[in-house]
């Protein structure tokens, strides 16, 4: 299950998502999430799906990589949908058993939801999969360098952000190497009653910090050897220009975004 998860890794290409400027895509992917919560409506949510795959089918990311992403979220789906139908009381009732009541407005919800969270954890990955992590870091402290003039620090803000998300897939790695040393050792993780289990991942975590702590001294080191003092002083080897592909993807974007707004007028 652990390897499933993709969060936070970059896929090298060429595609036209790939070339995209990153500030632009950080700015895209916040209007597509716009869309997927605009209004209750499914006609909403419909503009929002349409642009997902327009994006995946121009990004190059193979298919196989989303479904593995969707793997680790399968469980808060389930218990997100059993959530809605058994709590909302809303229209129709199709089944009840005591308290408990599946409702028209349960399913509807349940479907809703389920739909909006697969499509916004696969829309969102689409971000770091075509943006390496450098350029991640100059997009957000570009698009938030506004906020120097109240003395936020900016640079480091996006510096740990990237950082921060560049080694959610070092832990996840580290993590699967410590379980699979541990059940090497003959240690028991699946069996016993939720105590049980939670003691035994004290074995686990105990590493897993250390090797997290070790990590982050050496890469500080090796940012300080490297002369690294910040943002002072700082000039970047790739700078960051706007084209006409990138104003075209804005553009489409914001016509979804219309249309989606427009959709829950009529719809509600």
């Amino acid at each position: 299950m652990l390897k499933d998860i993709t969060i936070g890794q970059y896929y090298p290409g060429d595609s036209l998502v790939h070339r995209l400027d990153p500030r632009f895509k950080i700015l895209i992917t916040l209007i597509y999430i716009t869309m997927l919560f605009m209004g209750d409506h499914i006609y909403s949510m419909a503009f929002g799906i349409v642009f997902f795959f327009l994006t995946f089918f121009c990004s190059g990311i193979a298919a196989k990589v989303l479904l593995k992403s969707m793997k680790p979220i399968i469980p808060i789906l389930l218990i997100t949908a059993v959530l809605d139908l058994l709590f909302i009381r809303d229209g129709d009732v199709y089944w009840a058993l005591g308290f408990l009541q599946i409702t028209q407005e349960g399913v509807k919800t349940a479907i809703q939801m389920i739909i909006r969270i697969s499509f916004l954890i696969v829309g969102t990955s689409m971000l770091t999969y075509t943006t390496s992590p450098i350029a991640l870091t100059d997009a957000i402290e570009r698009l938030l360098s506004p906020l120097k003039k109240l003395k936020f620090p900016v640079h480091a803000f996006s510096m740990m952000m990237t950082i921060a998300l560049r080694f959610i897939p070092t832990l996840i790695e580290e993590t699967d190497k410590i379980i699979s040393a541990q059940k090497a050792r003959g240690a028991d993780m699946e069996s016993g009653n939720l105590i049980q289990r939670a003691k035994a991942l004290i074995p686990i975590l105990v590493p897993l910090f250390v090797s997290a702590f070790r990590r982050a001294e050496e890469l500080a080191t090796a940012m300080e050897c490297r002369c690294y003092r910040g943002d002072v002083g700082r000039t970047k080897m790739k700078q960051l220009y706007l084209s006409g592909k990138d104003w075209a993807a804005m553009s489409i974007a914001l016509c979804f975004l219309a249309a989606a707004i427009a959709t829950k007028i009529i719809f509600g």
